[in-house]
């Protein structure tokens, strides 16, 4: 499933960040004028997911794998759950397989 970013949020005015969600994993599209940031993460190699969801306003996701953060901003409360659950299922998935 594909999340893209509302255009009215800081940084996603004209190129907004997507998350797209696949079997194997996750890949987060952080577009810019001149060039764009791609990274594509497997479930098992997620150690954490952290959501940021202000009163007003739109929400943050963080994904940490392999020492590195991850962080897109710019989607709807309920778009970071539905990402968040997305990605523990997925992790479950990727244990039960060992």
């Amino acid at each position: 499933m594909k999340y893209v970013a509302s255009r009215l949020s800081e940084g996603n005015k004209i190129f907004p960040a997507e998350i797209i969600t696949e079997e194997s994993g996750i890949t987060i599209k952080i577009p810019g004028l001149f060039s764009g940031d791609t990274t594509t993460i497997a479930y098992d190699s997620i150690s954490a997911v952290e959501i940021d969801t202000p009163l007003i306003g739109y929400s943050t996701i963080r994904f940490y794998h392999s020492g590195n953060k991850v962080e897109a901003h710019g989607f709807s409360k309920s778009d970071v759950n539905e990402i968040k659950a997305f990605i523990e299922e997925g992790r479950s998935r990727s244990r039960s397989k060992f």
